[in-house]
């Protein structure tokens, strides 16, 4: 876990660099939800890595050339591992990845495209603009999937053409746009994960997901029931900062206090014993940081499930499983 409670951000780019300086000075503001804490780049002599190394930040470049996409995108995820980097921002960053690349940072990976897409993927968008007649080019904030410039959006601002523009000048004030957007749509994508509605309704999407599940308040929390309304039982709760914890947390049952214990142990920056429910056996995970893994909660939820549900739902599962 970050210890500063900020999301780690690794930005990649082939150039100037002023698109990585937009998100790394807003980056300094009060209250902002991530830091940079590498900029790499596929050119050494790219200059956006002397702004960065000028402003403290570490640096890595390595040229792909002589490299295959697979063997090159390997080097610079080792680096970015390195790093502890939660997410990876795209900034003018001149390759197509490979396929594992990406799926190694699904959700987790933005990019910045200078149109509004889905109009106009790929290069020479401003000249497509203009060549069309559109009353406007502009800019979008997306999540990077396979697909080029294909993933969700974040956030477009539209930019007026203008009367004699070119795609030089059009180019410019979309700049001036992209410098305003990315950072508000980057700061706002990472900080969404520390905000107590949206992990609750992630939780839940995930939980009701299980057979014959219900939500139900309990204690003061929200939770998920399993096995009916007469006979159901709690299998997981949400705890936004109860009894004096500073935390919003998954509550999920374990085997026992010897595998609590070691959990804890091992990972005391996810794991704690809640104050009201630990003595009967319930864990909590902590979910108000940078980076959770959400197969893993996932994973806990259904062992948590199938540690109170009726035995002909767990066997139902069991079986379903084995297909």
């Amino acid at each position: 876990m970050n210890k500063s409670g900020k999301a780690k951000v690794a930005v990649m780019l082939s150039g100037t660099g002023t698109t990585m300086a937009s998100l790394l000075f807003a980056s300094r503001l009060p209250d902002c939800p991530y830091e940079i804490v590498l900029v790499l780049s596929n050119k050494p002599d790219a200059r956006g890595l002397q702004v960065a190394a000028a402003e403290g930040i570490p640096t890595f470049a390595h040229s792909h050339k002589g490299l295959t996409r697979e063997a090159h995108d390997a080097v610079m995820q080792e680096q970015i591992e390195r790093s502890g980097a939660d997410y990876v921002a795209l900034c003018g960053y001149m390759r197509i990845f490979s396929p594992g690349f990406v799926a190694q940072w699904t959700g987790r990976m933005l990019n910045t495209h200078p149109s509004l897409l889905p109009k106009y993927p790929g290069l020479d968008t401003h000249q497509r603009a203009i060549d069309a007649g559109d009353s406007h080019g502009g800019c979008t904030v997306h999540i990077v999937t396979p697909e080029l410039d294909a993933g969700p959006v974040l956030g477009q601002i539209p930019v007026a053409i203008l009367s004699g523009d070119t795609p030089e000048t059009l180019a410019q004030r979309v700049l001036y746009a992209e410098y305003q957007l990315y950072p508000r749509m980057l700061a706002d994508y990472v900080g969404r994960e520390m905000d107590a509605d949206w992990i609750i309704a992630r939780v839940g999407e995930l939980a009701l997901a299980l057979p014959e599940t219900d939500a139900r308040s309990s204690h003061g929390s929200l939770g998920w029931r399993v096995g009916g309304e007469k006979s159901g039982k709690f299998f997981a709760y949400v705890s936004v900062n109860h009894h004096g914890e500073d935390a919003v947390a998954l509550l999920v049952k374990t085997s026992g206090p010897d595998e609590m214990t070691a959990l804890i142990d091992a990972e005391p920056d996810i794991y704690y014993r809640p104050a009201y429910y630990g003595a009967a056996g319930w864990i909590a995970l902590k979910l108000d940081r940078p980076g959770v893994d959400w197969d893993h909660v996932s994973d806990w939820l259904a062992k948590s499930w199938r540690a109170v549900a009726p035995r002909r739902l767990s066997k139902l599962m069991e079986i379903a499983e084995t297909f």
